[in-house]
C-alpha cells in the first residue's frame, strides 16, 4: 500500500499539498477558497491508516522508487522522513499545482526541482543581493510615503518582494540568453518597478509629484503610475546587456496583456527569434483582476498558436487577496485566482511572499521552466495590501479583521533582516550602510527633480522607432509620395496572384474558376476587391515592408474572396501562400485564422504594429459590428494612444460593413463611434496649404476611411505605410461590392504617379454644366451604387451630382470646398443608408456648415432614426432603401422646409 501511495502519479502531497501549504504571510486566509485539508493527506498520524500504514511502520526503512527525488543520493529512507521531506516539500511556504499537465517529462522536472534535498540553499553573497534588493524595494516606497503622503501612488507595501522576484526573473533569463524583456503591469507597484528594475532615473518618477510641473505640448499625458518606459542597460549579475520594455497601459486591468504579447512576437519575429530564446514576455497581474477578467483567458489560449505563442511568459500574480474592497470568496467560484491558468497546462507556483527565499528560488525555476519548455508559467505571490486601494482609501471599513493584522504584520524586510543578522550574514552595521546609501539616493534625485520643469512624454516611451522620426521625435517630412505602381508590378503580381506556385498541388475547382477570373482580370488591366488588396500587400513585399493579416477566418476571407492559402485537396494539411512565392528575395507575408476572439487577437495585433513601424498590420472582424466585443482596446489603446503615451501605431482595422438586409448584428461597423472619437474640430475653419492633406492626418489620431472603389482602396493601403509617420487606419469595408460588377477599377487607377482619392466628385454629365445642377449628393461606400443606378433610371444625370467622400475622417474640407463652390445652386443632401442616428451625418453635417460658413443647409436623406443598427426583415429593408431613393432624387422634397 505504501509504494501505491508513493509511486502514484497522483501522489496526494504532490497534488494537494498546497491545500494545507502555509501561504498567507497574515496567517488568517487561507490562499484557497476550498481551505479543506484533503482526508487522504498525511498530517497526523491517524491519517496513516487510510493506506493500510500504522504508527509502528513509521520507523520502518523503505527502498525509494525512482520516480521521486526526495532521497537525494539516497535510495531508502524512513517512512518518517519520507513524509518530513515531502511536507517540506510541498506543504510549507510553496504549494505547488502541476500534476494536472499531462506530460510526464514536465512533472518530473519540477518534482526534480523541488524534492531534491538542499536545492534552496542560498549563497553568503546571494542572500546579501536579496536583502539590498529588498532595502530598494522598502525604502522607495517609504521614501515616497514621507515626501507625499497624500499623494496616489498606488504602492507596493506587502508585496515589496516582488521587486527581487522581477531582478532573479530577468538575471536568471539574461544568463539563459534572453536579451529583451516586456513587461506589462497594472498600476499597483508600477513606480517601483519603473525605478529599481527598468531603472528609471528616480528625478523622472519624482519630478511627477510636483503639481507645478508642466506638460510638454507633445500629448494630453497620463497619470505616472500608467507610463512606460524603454531602457537598454547591463545586467549587474550577468554582465550581459538586457534591454527591458515596460508597457504603458490604461486602468483598464489585464488589457495590456495581449498587446504585450503581440509586441513580444513581433520582436521575436523581426530577431529571427523563432524559439524565443532572445526575448521574453513577463505578465503582473493582480489576484481579482487575473481570475475576473476574460481577457486573460483570451490572452492564454493565444500562447500555443502558431502565429501568436511567444514560447512561455512567466506570469507573476500579486496576490493581496483582496480587489479594492471585494474578499476573494465574492471576486471568484474556483479555488486559486491562478486556475485559468490550468487551461493551457501551465504550472502553477504559489509561494508565501513573507519568505523571500522561497520566492527567489520559485521565481528561478519558472525562468528556467519557460527556457526549458517554452511554455506559460504562474508565480502566485500570497502577501497582502498595507493600505488601502489607493493611498487615500480607508481599508477598515469593509475588512476591518484583515487591516487590524496587518497593522501588527512584521514588514518583510525588517524579518528577513534579523534572520541575516541572526545567522551572521550580515551585521546590523552592513544593514543601516545599505538603507542609509539607498536613502542618500533619493534624497540626492529629489534635489534633482526640482529643477525640472516640464514634463516630456516622449521620455516615457516603451517602443520607440530608431531612425524612423529625426532626433527630436518629428517626421522627417511632411510630404507623401504617390502611392500608385508600374503595371509590370501590377501584372506579376496578378499573375501569381492567380497561380499556383508549388509543384503537384491540387486545388479545388471552385478555386480553379476564382484564379481563372483572376487572370482573366489581370490580362485586361481590372481589379476587384481583392486583388487591390493582394497588389497592395505584394507590392510592400518587394520592398521588403513585412505585412501581417490576422483575425477570424482572414485566410479564406469571411466571404470566400480572399483565398490567400491554398489547400491540398489530396494531402492533409498542405497548404501554400501564393504571396509569400511573388519574389526570391521578399519579406514574409503572416496571413493567420485567429481564434474566436475579438479584445485579445486585436490588442495582440496592436502590439505587434509598435515594434516597428516598417510593417503593415492589419486586423481583420469577421463582421465589422464584431469589433465593439474590443472596444476596449479601440478606446484606450488606439484611439488614444499616442495623445497619452506618445506613441504612435499604424494599425489598420478592416471592419465589414454595409446595410444589405442580413439583419441588425451583421450590418453595421458602427462607423459614428469612430467618427466621435476623432480629434478634428468641427467648427474649426482650416487653413490651406500645399502640405494640408499630410499635416491633417499628421494632427489627427486616426484616420477613417469607407472606400467605393478597389482602388482608393489599394491606394489607402499603400498610403498607410508611404506616409512619414503612422496613425491607425480605421477601413469600413465592403461585402456585396467584392463581387460588385461595378465595383472595379482599371490598372489605370493604380499605376505610378496615382495616389488615394480623399474625394471622388462627380464626373459624369452633371460635372459639365454645374450651374445647372439642382442638387449634389454627398455620400460614402457602397450607397453610391444604389444612387448612381437609380439616377439613371429617373433620368436625372444632368441635374444631380453624386460626389463621394473617401475619407471621411479627417475630413477633406480643402476638397469638398472646390466641390460646393462648383455648385452654387444646388441643393446640398447628404445619403448614407445607415439609420441617421447611426452613420456618418452627425459628424459630416457641423463640417458641412463651417464650410459654407452656415449659409447653406446639408440636408439628411437615409433611414430614420432606429435602436438596432438594421432590421431583421428583408422587405422592410429593401422598403426602407426604395423610400430614401426616392427622397434623394425628388428634387421638390426640400422646398419649404427650414432647416
Amino acid at each position: 500500500m505504501y509504494y501505491a501511495w508513493l509511486e502514484n502519479p497522483k501522489s496526494v502531497h504532490k497534488i494537494r499539498g498546497h491545500h494545507v501549504a502555509q501561504l498567507d504571510p497574515l496567517g488568517i486566509l487561507d490562499a484557497d477558497l476550498d481551505s479543506f485539508v484533503p482526508s487522504d493527506l498525511i498530517t497526523t498520524i491517524d491519517k496513516l491508516g487510510f493506506y493500510g500504514l500504522h504508527e509502528s511502520d513509521l520507523d520502518k526503512v523503505f527502498q525509494l522508487p525512482t520516480t521521486t527525488f526526495i532521497g537525494g543520493n539516497e535510495n531508502s529512507l524512513s517512512l518518517r522522513e519520507i513524509i518530513k521531506r515531502l511536507e517540506n516539500t510541498y506543504c510549507q511556504h510553496i504549494g505547488l499545482e502541476f500534476m494536472f499537465i499531462n506530460d510526464v517529462e514536465q512533472c518530473q522536472w519540477i518534482r526534480q526541482k523541488f524534492e531534491t534535498p538542499g536545492v534552496m540553499k542560498f549563497t553568503n553573497e546571494e542572500k546579501r543581493t536579496l536583502l539590498a534588493r529588498l532595502v530598494r524595494s522598502m525604502r522607495f516606497e517609504d521614501f515616497l510615503a514621507r515626501k507625499w503622503s497624500s499623494e496616489k501612488r498606488f504602492g507596493l507595501e506587502g508585496c515589496e518582494v516582488m521587486i527581487p522576484a522581477l531582478k532573479t526573473i530577468i538575471d536568471k533569463s539574461s544568463e539563459m540568453g534572453i536579451e529583451y524583456v516586456i513587461m506589462g503591469m497594472p498600476h499597483r507597484g508600477r513606480l517601483n518597478v519603473l525605478a529599481n528594475v527598468i531603472r528609471k532615473e528616480l528625478e523622472q518618477i519624482f519630478c511627477q509629484f510636483d503639481p507645478k510641473l508642466e506638460a510638454a505640448d507633445e500629448g494630453s499625458g497620463d497619470v505616472k503610475y500608467h507610463l512606460g518606459m524603454y531602457h537598454e542597460r547591463i545586467n549587474r549579475a550577468t554582465n550581459k546587456k538586457i534591454t527591458l520594455s515596460l508597457m504603458a497601459n490604461p486602468s483598464h486591468l489585464e488589457a495590456v496583456d495581449p498587446v504585450v504579447q503581440g509586441k513580444t512576437k513581433a520582436e521575436q519575429f523581426y530577431r529571427g527569434d523563432t524559439a524565443g530564446k532572445k526575448v521574453m514576455s513577463i505578465l503582473l497581474h493582480g489576484d481579482a483582476a487575473f481570475a475576473g477578467q476574460g481577457v486573460v483567458y483570451e490572452t492564454f489560449h493565444l500562447s500555443d498558436l502558431p502565429s501568436y505563442t511567444t514560447n512561455g511568459t512567466i506570469h507573476v500574480v500579486v496576490n493581496n487577496q483582496i480587489g479594492f474592497t471585494t474578499d476573494p470568496r465574492m471576486a471568484r467560484s474556483s479555488p486559486y485566482p491562478t486556475d485559468v491558468a490550468r487551461v493551457v497546462n501551465a504550472p502553477i507556483f504559489h509561494v508565501n511572499a513573507d519568505d523571500p527565499e522561497a520566492v527567489m528560488y520559485v521565481c528561478s525555476v519558472a525562468a528556467e521552466w519557460r527556457n526549458t519548455f517554452n511554455k506559460d508559467v504562474v508565480v502566485d505571490l500570497v502577501c497582502y495590501r498595507r493600505r488601502g486601494h489607493n493611498e487615500m482609501d480607508e481599508p477598515m471599513f469593509t475588512q476591518p479583521l484583515m487591516y487590524k493584522q496587518i497593522h501588527k504584520q512584521v514588514p518583510v524586510l525588517k524579518k528577513y533582516a534579523d534572520k541575516l543578522i541572526a545567522d551572521g550574514t550580515v551585521t546590523l552595521q552592513e544593514f543601516e550602510e545599505e538603507i542609509a546609501k539607498y536613502d542618500r539616493i533619493c534624497e540626492e534625485a529629489y534635489t534633482r527633480s526640482k529643477d525640472n520643469k516640464i514634463l516630456h512624454i516622449k521620455h516615457w516611451l516603451d517602443s520607440p522607432w530608431p531612425g524612423f522620426f529625426n532626433v527630436d521625435g518629428e517626421p522627417k517630412s511632411m510630404s507623401c509620395p504617390p502611392t500608385g505602381i508600374s503595371e509590370d508590378l501590377l501584372t506579376h503580381i496578378g499573375n501569381v496572384a492567380s497561380s499556383v506556385p508549388v509543384k503537384d498541388f491540387k486545388i479545388h475547382s471552385g478555386l480553379s474558376r476564382i484564379l481563372r477570373a483572376r487572370l482573366e482580370m489581370t490580362k485586361n488591366r481590372v481589379v476587384d476587391w481583392a486583388l487591390a488588396e493582394y497588389m497592395a500587400f505584394g507590392s510592400f513585399l518587394k520592398e521588403g515592408i513585412h505585412v501581417r493579416l490576422s483575425g477570424q477566418d482572414v485566410e479564406r476571407g469571411t466571404f470566400s474572396h480572399r483565398h490567400h492559402v491554398l489547400h491540398d485537396q489530396e494531402v492533409d494539411k498542405r497548404t501554400c501562400v501564393p504571396m509569400n512565392h511573388l519574389w526570391e528575395q521578399q519579406a514574409p507575408y503572416t496571413v493567420c485564422n485567429s481564434s474566436l476572439s475579438e479584445y485579445g487577437v486585436l490588442g495582440f495585433e496592436l502590439g505587434f504594429a509598435m515594434a516597428s513601424p516598417n510593417a503593415l498590420v492589419c486586423w481583420e472582424a469577421q463582421f465589422g459590428d464584431f469589433h465593439n466585443t474590443a472596444q476596449c482596446i479601440i478606446d484606450q489603446f488606439i484611439s488614444s494612444g499616442q495623445a497619452k503615451w506618445v506613441r504612435h501605431n499604424g494599425i489598420v482595422l478592416l471592419l465589414p460593413h454595409g446595410m444589405e438586409g442580413m439583419g441588425p448584428e451583421h450590418s453595421s461597423a458602427r462607423p459614428e463611434r469612430f467618427l466621435q472619437m476623432s480629434n478634428d474640430d468641427s467648427d474649426a475653419y482650416p487653413e490651406f496649404s500645399e502640405q494640408f492633406e499630410v499635416s491633417q492626418l499628421y494632427e489627427c489620431n486616426w484616420i477613417v476611411v469607407n472606400c467605393s472603389t478597389p482602388a482608393n482602396y489599394f491606394h489607402v493601403l499603400r498610403r498607410q505605410i508611404l506616409l512619414p509617420f503612422r496613425k491607425p487606419l480605421i477601413v469600413l469595408t465592403p461585402k456585396s461590392l467584392l463581387r460588385h460588377p461595378e465595383a472595379k477599377s482599371s490598372f489605370d487607377e493604380m499605376v505610378s504617379g496615382t495616389t488615394f482619392q480623399r474625394v471622388i466628385p462627380e464626373n459624369g454629365l452633371a460635372a459639365q454644366a454645374p450651374h445647372e445642377v439642382k442638387r449634389v449628393i454627398f455620400c460614402t461606400g457602397k450607397v453610391y451604387y444604389d444612387l448612381v443606378k437609380e439616377r439613371k433610371n429617373q433620368d436625372l444625370e444632368k441635374q444631380v451630382a453624386i460626389t463621394r467622400l473617401e475619407q471621411i475622417s479627417p475630413f477633406p474640407f480643402d476638397l469638398l470646398k472646390e466641390e460646393l463652390e462648383k455648385y452654387p445652386g444646388a441643393d446640398l443632401v447628404w445619403c448614407q443608408e445607415e439609420h441617421k442616428n447611426s452613420g456618418y451625418y452627425d459628424y459630416v453635417k457641423p463640417r458641412f456648415r463651417t464650410i459654407v460658413n452656415h449659409t447653406r443647409p446639408i440636408w439628411y436623406v437615409g433611414r430614420e432614426p432606429a435602436a438596432a443598427a438594421a432590421t431583421g426583415n428583408k422587405n422592410t429593408h429593401l422598403v426602407s432603401l426604395r423610400r430614401f431613393l426616392d427622397t434623394a432624387f425628388n428634387l421638390e422634397a426640400f422646398e419649404g422646409k427650414t432647416f
